[in-house]
Order: structure tokens, then sequence, then C-alpha cells
């Protein structure tokens, strides 16, 4: 089928992300993204491709099913060849171009999702449970999918299902960390955990704007911070904190809100600048020293 006509009633605009919701021939609601070369249309919620693998929402939820049976006897799933997936080689490495584009900063890989059944089936460790090469791409492959979701739903301002889904990618992350067999598995998400703590934090601040509460994005805000000071903190790379442009992004959004806090929030930030000048934290008591300047505006 050509689809021309499609295509021209919704041309592209280079430099920006072109989304949009329609109605399914099923009646429900789907996400749209306008591409180059085509359209790119995903399920608002479950899998965006629609699949339930083995009956589960997700890939995910269907390894940590398994490994639940494994590791604490609750009834096992159905075996890996009805997750009508198949997983591959992994031939592509991991691209932060479509991420990039869509937010000027470091992002998930790309990655084509694979359809097919698979007859990888090893035999776990006794009381121990381990994801194979295999089952690990089929993880990254799902989490490429909710990526692409995630960063079209900020557009849209679907704050709720930005939460949903990054939290869910931030899990799989944890996940694939604690179980994989590989050490190259186990670090291959890792370089995402920044982009996807940013996109996070700032789909919580923007829900608590909705809801008229400034100190709660603030707040938000400033715990992906602590939480982005770690993680650089683990790599070794503490220099690097500042220089990521996900803190970079959070700071500047951070600052933007600070005009909207309540005056009566003033006695509290002096509070936490007098903490910092005692703890010898100039940085912090750098920036508090700003917040309060701006709150007096």
């Amino acid at each position: 089928m050509d689809l021309s006509n499609l295509l021209d009633a919704w041309p592209f605009e280079p430099g920006k992300l072109n989304v949009r919701l329609i109605t399914g021939t099923d009646g429900a609601e789907k996400l749209q993204i306008r591409l180059d070369l085509g359209v790119l249309q995903m399920n608002l919620d479950g899998r965006p491709d629609g699949l339930e693998p083995a009956g589960y929402p997700s890939v995910l939820e269907y390894f940590e099913a398994m490994h639940d049976s494994v590791t604490q006897g609750s009834p096992p799933p159905p075996p890996r060849s009805e997750l009508g997936l198949l997983a591959g080689k992994d031939e592509d490495a991991p691209n932060a171009d479509a991420a990039e584009a869509a937010d000027g900063t470091s992002a998930e890989g790309d990655s084509d999702p694979l359809g097919g059944s698979s007859a990888f089936e090893p035999e776990p460790a006794e009381g121990r449970f381990d994801l194979s090469p295999e089952d690990a791409k089929l993880i990254r492959d799902e989490t490429v999918q909710v990526y692409h979701r995630y960063v079209a739903l900020l557009v849209l301002e679907d704050f709720a299902r930005v939460i949903r889904d990054t939290t869910k990618n931030l899990r799989a992350l944890e996940f694939m960390a604690t179980h994989a067999q590989t050490e190259a598995d186990r670090q291959s998400m890792e370089p995402y955990r920044a982009y996807i703590t940013m996109m996070q934090a700032r789909a919580l601040a923007g829900q608590a704007l909705d809801a008229n509460e400034p100190k709660a994005a603030v707040l938000a805000i400033d715990q992906a911070l602590d939480s982005l000071r770690e993680h650089f903190a683990n790599r070794g790379d503490g220099d690097a904190f500042d220089q990521a442009g996900e803190v970079q992004a959070l700071r500047a959004m951070r600052a933007s809100l600070i005009p909207k806090l309540p005056v009566s929030l003033k006695t509290e930030l002096q509070q936490r600048l007098s903490e910092a000048l005692e703890a010898e934290n100039y940085e912090l008591a750098a920036i508090l020293r700003d917040e309060l300047g701006q709150l007096t505006e």
C-alpha cells in the first residue's frame, strides 16, 4: 500500500519532534511520530508494539516472573519459546543520535525489534537466575521501544506515562545489572541511567507544576541531581557530573522554577545555606545564595 497520501497529509518538519495522538481502528488512542521516511506508531500502554510475550505485558515482567520462579519457588512462566520474539545477534552498537535530535542530550541506544520465535532454552543453575545474552538483548530491544514512547509522551506533556515508562526502563537497567550473565550485558544499559533519570525528573516536575506545587517540582529535580551525583561518583568520574548535559538541563529547569516558589521558603533556604557553610560545601552555598537572591527579587 502506497503511503504517500498519509505522509503528504502530515509533512515532516526537520529539527522538530513531530508527535500526535490518533484513534486506532480498535477505538484506542495511539501515539504517532513523524519521521523523515515515514511514521512510527505505538500503543500508549503495555508494550509499544502491542505484543504480549508469553501472555505477559512485557519481556521484563516475563523474566521477573522467571526470576521469582527460580529464586522463590513461585509458579514458573511459560518457556522462552512462547515469547514470540527472536533474540538475534546484536549487530549495531547503541546509538544516541535519536535522543540528541529529540532533546539535545545523550540517550538510549537505537535498535530494531525483531519478530519470530526463540528455541534457546538453557537450564538455570539450582536456585540461581541468570539472563543469557539472548535474554538481555530482548530486554534491551524492549527498552528502546519504551524510550521512543516516553520521549514523544514528554512532548505531549503526558507526564504520568513518562514517569511510568522511565521507571520501567530504570527497573530494566537494574535487573540487567544484577542478573545478566556477562559483564558486557550488565554494563550495557548503564550509560543511559543519567538520561532516563533526567527525563523522569522532568516529568515529575511537570506533574507537580500542573498541580501548582513548585516546591515539589524543585524537590523532584534536587532528588534527581543527588542521584546523578552518586551515579557519577560510583563510576569513579565525579568530575563529569558538572559537565553532564543531563545535569545542566536539570539545573536550568531548577533555576527557572525558583522565582515561582513562595516567599515563605526564604527561611528554609537561609537554613540550608547556613548548614552548607558549616559543612564547608561552598558549591551548594553559592547555589543557595543565588536562589535567595532570585527569591527576593
